[in-house]
């Protein structure tokens, strides 16, 4: 399918974050839109090619950029969890205002802190499909600290080798409520956000339509290679292809409720 891409200037809180849509050349009807949020660091080219993929399958993506990233580096030291979350909700707006998208059939694509305020966003916006890999986990207090200086609290490290239930966290209640479909990708090597912070997840999507659930065995926080890169794309199209094909006029399996480990060498 050929696609075509625009850049977009997104409004938020008095300024502009920069971000590209990524849509199908040929437009029968609205189309499913899903939208890509990079982890702490990151920034939208690296979802490009998956957003392209991802397209190509009948969807209109949109990657962005959070404040303190690329063109807003500068407030790096500055960004709030309060500003992530406006960033991720005006970008959410912008592309459900597109006019080849259906706004009541919207997918939220997120990585690590991209993942951990996806999860928030969807008690604020009508979020069907949510996929989290390495979701990262903050506590609720001092919310409007700048999020680099929430690394400086002492248990910040204990908090993420600790299990925690859905109503002690603002994150993990949002997925305690979420009534679409998830997908959740752990990384089997993963000293960032460790085991227990993706179990608590995990547990927190009791509600959920649909859960499954993904490890990339041997795999880092950030996919540092190729394969692990892939082996990641491959799990999120397969997953993204199955769930939309309904609301693009196909016909697909029911995900599986809750699936284990997936035996392959995936970026944050």
């Amino acid at each position: 399918m050929k696609l075509r891409e625009e850049p977009v200037r997104i409004a938020v809180d008095g300024q502009e974050i920069e971000g590209t849509l990524v849509i199908p050349v040929r437009v029968e009807d609205r189309m499913p839109g899903v939208l890509f949020v990079h982890g702490w660091g990151g920034n939208k080219d690296q979802y490009l090619s998956r957003a392209r993929t991802i397209a190509a399958l009948g969807c209109v993506c949109l990657t962005f950029d959070l404040r303190g990233h690329e063109a807003t580096q500068p407030q790096h030291e500055t960004v709030t969890r309060e500003d992530s979350l406006n960033d991720v909700l005006a970008a959410f707006d912008v592309l459900a205002r597109c006019p080849h998208v259906d706004p009541e059939r919207m997918a939220l694509v997120g990585s690590s802190y991209g993942a951990y305020v996806g999860a928030i966003v969807t008690r604020l916006r009508p979020v069907r499909w949510l996929a989290l890999r390495v979701p990262a986990l903050y506590k609720d207090a001092d919310w409007d600290l700048p999020k680099r200086r929430l690394h400086q609290d002492p248990d910040f490290c204990d908090y993420r080798r600790r299990a925690h239930r859905a109503e002690d966290n603002r994150a993990l209640s949002a997925c305690a409520h979420f009534h679409g479909d998830a997908l959740v990708v752990e990384s089997g090597e993963d000293t960032i956000v460790p085991h227990p912070v993706v179990a608590s997840y995990v547990a927190a999507f009791a509600n959920a339509r649909s859960l499954t659930y993904r490890v990339i065995e041997g795999a880092d926080h950030g996919l540092s290679t190729e394969a692990w890169k892939q082996a990641y794309t491959d799990l999120l199209v397969i997953w993204v292809k199955e769930i939309t094909a309904p609301a693009r006029g196909e016909r697909a399996a029911q995900p599986q409720a809750v699936a284990a480990a997936a035996a392959a060498p995936e970026e944050s």
